[in-house]
């Protein structure tokens, strides 16, 4: 503000407004609308009348329905898009030459957002000359055939966003000003890019501007927030339909959310000072360590945000030597603390105060801190994205002080259906589709159409499953009814219970003894053959461990009988009586009912066989029958492993080594010491020397390896392919036991 030259006038423009469905002529109507402009010292008064034409609505049960454009008007003459007395509109007012520059006319003026748009004949894309200064986001700028035909944004990254609707008018300006390009280039010329702690006055605070909804909610698409090398980030937060773009929520004239609609799914909002209290089933862990599951997301970035600021204090004082304070309403934003207590004292928030001992590791994290803070609908537009931001800059900046923030109980990723963040979701982005043989299962929309049309195609990365994925209601959040469910095998089984079912539609595995030995045809089991390749299962296959013999996920060999369904006790048989549908845990409080000393998901693992608890069975060979039955598997598991390299590097002739991170997971033991070794782990060092017999074990290896819960799914069936590979490689086998099958 400027004191003295504020003055009020009540200006007025000729907006004709006429719709085609009304075809009676409109009547005019007077405007007036009170703004604040700068001027001469002298009080000036000018009225000027608005003329805006209004249709009249015909009368009539057939007559359309026409928009009472007046009403539209006065809401936008509300909204923060109009208020001539924002500092986003008068902040040039006293320069010389008073006028709005080239690099911010876009965003803070009708004429630079024209000029922008080519509206006014010039160069689409870009803003090619200074704009007046007076004037405020005023309706031609976004009606304008220009801006309406407008689908595509590009961000400050670089990364463009395509097949955009009206909301691609909105996210031209609220997609900030910097991003994870601009810290690195800022770095880069610094000359600091292997040297995080070296302070450089080349390095000064980086500011992506204000409200940056559409970066928050693009996430990674749009990289608006600074992300660390080797971490992966959440993309689109897309909501529910019908409420997924800016202009879903937003009135696109008061710019107001329009909570109404918002509590029609979310109990208990009935105003907008309830939003940040909202939290969904895909929000399941404790983010900040607090205790607190019931709070908001806002909540968990709040408390994030106030622990990197304690970091950031921390590192400024220790390693920049230069304590640190921020202020989030002036310019610019971050200064030094004189005296070191940690608060913004007097004098100290001044422009001739601000801080100067920039490194690359205290910009990156001052970024994100500024990321978190200048959006303030963050938790709405996508509050994981900022959580990861500010988990990740806390992490970076702990690694070079002595008083780390202790991030023990800190949580970044959610659950995995929700992981959005995670290679599960993230592996197609490059691609920009997810392909029709993965997408049932790693997109939103794929087990939906799946179930629905019994086809799969092409779709679209999603940040996760969402809510409609597996309910075709998201008010009454009914599920889809799923009676069976056909497994890679060709067996079409069900659980007898529709939800269940719905889970194996995808934890079910890719392959099968069917495929595997389709693959091995008539190779000889000795001999290396062209066609062989490495058969994975994928992951979390625990459908088919449930089902055993009867789903051949596993390779069963030929002559053996193998344990069918595992049936636990009534009550808990299936997949979501032992699972949290949304969290996807095991209830373990549950299973303490009848399994003492039950208490945490660890303990799991130390659970027998009721039947070996008169007479216990030995079947790894250990001597220890006081084990869980997961250590029973894992010390078979870990036999098969040195037996698969006995036989790959004694009989095929060529060793072999396994990553489980890694595709394609087997690759050639180059240097003979049976040791995964980094320069081994490589798609150019991938394991080609397959024979049927070592293909048949490496393939049950992974599948055990690949269902981390198989001892609790069905452990007989597991414990017998295991003993049966040993046994097919030539290990061994005397000291096992082998499960009997009962009828077998």
């Amino acid at each position: 503000m400027y004191p003295g030259r504020m003055k009020f006038f009540i200006v007025g423009v000729l907006i004709i407004l006429a719709l085609a469905a009304c075809s009676q002529e409109p009547e005019e109507v007077e405007v007036t609308r009170l703004v604040q402009v700068t001027s001469e010292p002298e009080e000036v008064t000018v009225e000027v009348t608005r003329l805006v034409e209004v249709p009249v609505e015909p009368e009539g049960p057939e007559a359309p329905q026409a928009v009472t454009q007046l009403a539209i008007v006065e809401q936008w003459q509300n909204s923060p898009h109009a208020d001539a007395s924002a500092e986003a509109f008068v902040h040039w007012d006293e320069d010389d030459p008073a006028e709005v520059p080239a690099s911010c006319a876009k965003c803070h003026s009708t004429p630079g957002f024209i000029d922008f748009l080519g509206a006014d004949g010039s160069e689409a894309g870009a803003v090619n000359q200074a704009a007046p200064i007076g004037s405020v986001i005023e309706c031609e700028a976004c009606h304008n055939d220009a801006a309406q035909a407008l689908t595509t944004v590009t961000f400050p990254s670089g990364e463009t966003i395509s097949q955009l609707a009206d909301e691609a008018r909105c996210m031209q300006c609220h997609q900030g000003r910097a991003s994870t390009v601009q810290v690195n280039d800022a770095v880069e010329s610094a000359g600091l890019t292997g040297d995080p702690d070296a302070v450089s006055e080349e390095l000064g605070f980086i500011n992506i501007h204000y409200y940056a909804a559409a970066a928050t909610k693009y996430g990674t698409w749009a990289k608006g927030g600074y992300e660390y090398e080797g971490k992966s980030y959440d993309a689109l937060f897309d909501h529910v339909e019908p409420f997924s773009t800016c202009i879903d929520c937003h009135d696109p004239h008061t710019l107001e959310v329009q909570v109404d609609s918002c509590s029609e799914c979310h109990a208990n909002v009935n105003t907008a000072e309830d939003l940040p209290r909202i939290r969904t089933e895909g929000s399941l862990v404790d983010y900040d360590g607090d205790g607190d599951m019931n709070e908001g997301i806002l909540g968990e970035i709040e408390t994030l945000q106030a622990m990197l600021y304690q970091a950031m204090q921390t590192y400024s004082a220790e390693v920049a030597e230069m304590p640190i304070l921020y202020d989030s309403a002036t310019y610019p934003y971050f200064f030094i603390d004189t005296n070191g207590n940690g608060e913004a004292d007097e004098g100290e928030i001044a422009f001739p105060n601000q801080f100067a001992n920039w490194t690359p590791r205290l910009l990156r994290a001052a970024y994100n801190y500024q990321v978190s803070l200048k959006d303030p609908g963050q938790y709405a537009h996508g509050g994981k994205y900022i959580i990861q931001l500010l988990y990740d800059s806390i992490e970076d900046l702990n690694q070079a002080v002595d008083t780390p923030v202790d991030m023990a109980a800190l949580r970044r990723i959610d659950h995995g259906h929700f992981a959005g963040s995670e290679e599960a979701f993230r592996h197609w982005d490059e691609d920009g589709f997810v392909p029709a043989s993965c997408s049932k299962c790693h997109s939103a929309d794929g087990l939906p159409l799946m179930l629905t049309e019994g086809v799969a195609i092409s779709q679209e990365p999603s940040n996760g499953l969402e809510c409609s994925t597996c309910h075709t209601s998201v008010e009454t959040f009914e599920r889809f009814e799923v009676e069976q469910v056909a497994f890679p095998s060709g067996a079409v089984l069900s659980t007898g219970d529709s939800d269940s079912n719905l889970c194996l539609n995808c934890h079910q595995g890719r392959e099968s003894t069917v495929s595997v030995n389709r693959t091995i045809g008539d190779t000889p089991d000795d001999e290396t053959g062209e066609n062989l390749r490495f058969l994975n299962v994928h992951y979390f296959a625990a459908g088919a461990t449930l089902f055993g013999g009867q789903a051949q996920g596993a390779y069963q060999f030929e002559g053996q009988e193998y344990a069918g369904r595992f049936e636990h006790v009534p009550a808990f048989d299936n997949c979501i009586e032992c699972h949290n549908t949304h969290a996807l845990e095991v209830e373990v409080q549950a299973c303490s009912n009848c399994h003492e000393g039950v208490e945490t998901q660890e303990d799991l693992r130390s659970i027998r066989f009721p039947r070996d608890e008169a007479q216990p069975v030995d079947y790894d060979g250990d001597g220890d029958v006081e084990e869980g039955i997961a250590g029973e598997i894992e010390t078979l598991h870990e036999m098969l492993y040195d037996a698969l390299q006995t036989h790959a590097a004694e009989v095929v002739g060529t060793g072999i080594v396994y990553d489980s991170h890694s595709y394609p997971y087997f690759f050639v033991d180059s240097n003979d010491n049976r040791e995964a070794d980094p320069d081994e782990i490589n798609f150019g060092n991938a394991y080609n020397s397959w024979t049927p017999r070592l293909l048949r074990a490496a393939y049950n290896y992974q599948y055990v390896a690949k269902d981390p819960g198989a001892f609790a799914h069905n452990s007989e069936y597991i414990i017998q392919i295991l003993y049966d590979s040993l046994n097919h490689l030539g290990a061994d086998v005397s000291g096992l036991v082998r499960p009997e099958t009962p009828g077998g």
